[in-house]
């Protein structure tokens, strides 16, 4: 009977983890307990993170939007009203993209919404 060597598919499923591990120190990149364990975490933690950036970027439009408006004598909150109260369909990533890159046209914008709030 022939001998049949055992191993090949648990090597490379090591290998597969253990290079998921590269870029950690010590033995969370060498020791193969170690290297699963790090990478479930940090699975988690990239899961977690990629839901946190959503929340991140809209505040930081929020933030934006605010200043921007307010040069122009309109706070935030007025502004979303404002914008809702005129039908204008523009949302706030936009929005804080025109502020940053087209100050004319957010002036515009700004204009129509002081007329929808009676100003």
């Amino acid at each position: 009977m022939t001998r049949i060597k055992r191993g090949v598919t648990a090597h490379h499923r090591h290998k597969r983890e253990l290079k998921r591990g590269e870029g950690h120190r010590g033995t969370r990149s060498k020791n193969l307990k170690r290297v699963r364990e790090a990478n479930l975490h940090a699975g988690d933690y990239a899961r977690r993170d990629r839901r946190a950036r959503k929340r991140q970027m809209r505040q930081l439009w929020v933030v934006r939007l605010n200043a921007a408006a307010r040069l122009q004598g309109v706070p935030y909150r007025e502004l979303i009203a404002g914008l809702k109260k005129a039908n204008i369909l523009i949302d706030r990533k936009m929005l804080a993209d025109i502020a940053i890159r087209e100050p004319a046209a957010f002036t515009s914008v700004i204009s129509q919404v002081k007329v929808a709030l009676g100003r």
